[in-house]
């Protein structure tokens, strides 16, 4: 793994690490609000994984979801996203993460995502395919649409927008037509993760948030996903059929 590889998971870990003994203290501190939840520990994760990054590359810029932009010299740019999944945690649900981003002149480069609970690792790079867990990480699949699990994302815009939420739910309902199950986890990024290894069929991103798009985007073409964007709008499935369908019915 390149140097950039090995801060990216470094930083990923540290906060992940940080996540898995707050979450088994189960006393978490957070902030509700009607369409998302702020807890202590995005704070936290963030913290540890700047730390990493910073440390290891201090002319470079990073927007985080907590701290937001800082400025840099190099034509590099780490996006963090500490804690994906911020719902689940605070639920106490076992199924969030952690993704980090990097852009070179505003192209991602590098993805990584990592599942703390369960100590998964997916690092993507652009050009050079995706693993799992050190292993190569494939999109395939050949289960038929009418038998798919499909995740579906919506993006905070899309629900804090009411004509955006109304198309969502259309989206829903299209997709649940055509597919056995639609998948809301709240964690998007673990998502694309399953989508890699192959363990879901589709995923399918409406105005999803830039935090961890970057990464789950890249990690779907570098693992071999079939992938379409049309504006707001990302599916990425495991088999071209599976693609054309999901595009066809949500069009």
């Amino acid at each position: 793994m390149d140097a950039f590889g090995e801060a990216a998971v470094a930083a990923c870990e540290a906060a992940g690490e940080y996540l898995v003994a707050e979450f088994e203290r189960a006393e978490t501190t957070a902030d509700y609000g009607p369409r998302d939840v702020k807890a202590e520990a995005d704070r936290g994760a963030e913290r540890r994984a700047l730390d990493v990054l910073t440390t290891a590359y201090p002319d470079h810029a990073v927007y985080a979801e907590e701290s937001g932009e800082r400025d840099g010299d190099a034509p590099y740019r780490w996006i963090v996203d500490p804690l994906d999944g911020t719902n689940n945690f605070c639920a106490g649900i076992p199924y969030f993460g952690t993704a980090v981003a990097l852009l070179h002149e505003g192209t991602p480069v590098l993805g990584v995502v990592h599942d703390p609970l369960h100590d998964d690792t997916y690092v993507a790079r652009r050009g050079e395919g995706a693993t799992y867990d050190g292993g190569p990480a494939r999109a395939d699949s050949d289960v038929p649409l009418d038998g798919a699990t499909v995740a579906f994302v919506v993006g905070l815009d899309a629900v804090e927008d009411a004509d955006l939420r109304a198309r969502s739910e259309e989206m829903k309902g299209a997709l649940a037509s055509r597919c056995k199950r639609v998948w809301e986890s709240w964690a998007p990024a673990l998502d694309w993760g399953l989508l890699a290894r192959g363990d879901i069929e589709a995923v399918v991103a409406f105005h999803p948030d830039a935090i961890e798009q970057h990464a789950g985007w890249l990690l779907a073409a570098e693992s071999g996903a079939h992938c379409r964007r049309e504006g707001d709008l990302f599916v990425a499935a495991g088999s071209e059929a599976s693609l054309d369908g999901l595009c066809d019915a949500l069009t």
